[in-house]
């Protein structure tokens, strides 16, 4: 009899997400990838402006991280131009999705077509099918359009949100995350990344409705521009606030503190170091998982997608023996 996979879905955007499905793939996982289309910079932005499409830019990212190809094969999809004004800054692999769009009318299908070119581990599914516009209203009352902008704005957000407000998802997406044994959140940008996937409501409600486990990997620094000064709760309220339901059971934190140094290098970008408030994600009846998970190379800190793939081996072993058990 053969035996059964555990469903992980990842949801997110950045280069955060496409670190740890690196490491998962390497792991007997039915994997699927929830991928923010809110970008609107750079090729990506171009791209969905000239063609009226998604983004391509994380979906290539989180395709090159699961795909399994000669190392050449994948850099020459993740290749960007350089010498042309025409076609300076884009990659190649956004060019392919695009044009496979063009081809199938359909970005979902171009995905899942050029998924099996690059022979990927799992599924890869756009948060939405369309073009969207993320907002971000601030603190002090303005309001900032578009992705690559929110970063640079001068207040504190006090909420984003998409427009069209009325998307819906793409029916493998809830499917997905309704039959997931756990349902990872992040690691990426809080309000770039992480959050305008859960503002598509049938994703967002599928999460809420979920059996599976939701956990939030915590993010090891702040970004400015997003969350300055924010600590592990404060990430995760912003979560459930943005949702409208508390829904986040576990939290992974990082136990070993980051050298000083860490807090020279990101000075310049005014991030530091997460707090990990431990009374108050309590206090939220939050499950903490400490571990070590930050890997630094030359002076940046990012999550170690081995040791985070094989935490989660190992926690989804000891889940399965304890729900046994019981």
């Amino acid at each position: 009899m053969k035996k059964k996979r555990t469903r992980i879905v990842v949801i997110g955007g950045g280069t955060g997400l496409s670190t740890i499905l690196r490491g998962l793939k390497q792991h007997p996982f039915d994997i699927t990838a929830i991928v923010t289309v809110a970008d609107d910079g750079g090729s990506s932005g171009r791209l969905r402006d000239d063609y009226d499409i998604p983004p391509p830019g994380d979906v290539r990212n989180v395709i090159a991280a699961l795909s399994d190809v000669e190392p050449l094969v994948e850099q020459m999809f993740q290749y960007r131009f350089s010498q042309s004004n025409d076609l300076d800054g884009h990659s190649l692999g956004n060019l392919m999705l695009t044009a496979l769009t063009e081809i199938t009318g359909d970005f979902n299908h171009a995905i899942a077509e050029m998924s099996k070119v690059l022979n990927v581990h799992g599924k890869v599914i756009p948060a939405a099918n369309k073009k969207v516009t993320l907002h971000a209203e601030l603190a002090d009352g303005s309001d900032i359009i578009g992705e690559s902008k929110i970063p640079s704005g001068h207040a504190p957000i006090k909420r984003v949100y998409l427009e069209p407000s009325n998307l819906k998802p793409l029916p493998a997406a809830v499917h997905a995350i309704e039959r997931a044994d756990f349902i990872l959140i992040g690691p990426g940008s809080l309000y770039t990344s992480i959050i305008p996937n859960l503002l598509v409501k049938g994703i967002g409600q599928a999460v809420i409705r979920a059996k599976g486990e939701k956990i939030y990997i915590a993010n090891l620094m702040t970004q400015q521009g997003e969350t300055r000064n924010f600590t592990a709760s404060k990430h995760i309220e912003a979560i459930h606030e943005h949702v409208g339901e508390a829904f986040i059971q576990s939290v992974l934190i990082n136990e070993k503190e980051l050298p000083p140094s860490i807090y020279d290098n990101y000075r310049e970008e005014n991030a530091e170091p997460v707090k990990f408030d431990i009374e108050r994600l309590r206090e939220m009846g939050i499950n903490i998982i400490p571990k070590e998970i930050a890997l630094i190379e030359n002076g940046t800190v990012r999550h170690d997608a081995v040791n985070l793939a094989d935490w989660l081996c190992e926690y989804t072993v000891k889940k399965k023996q304890t729900m046994q058990e019981e």
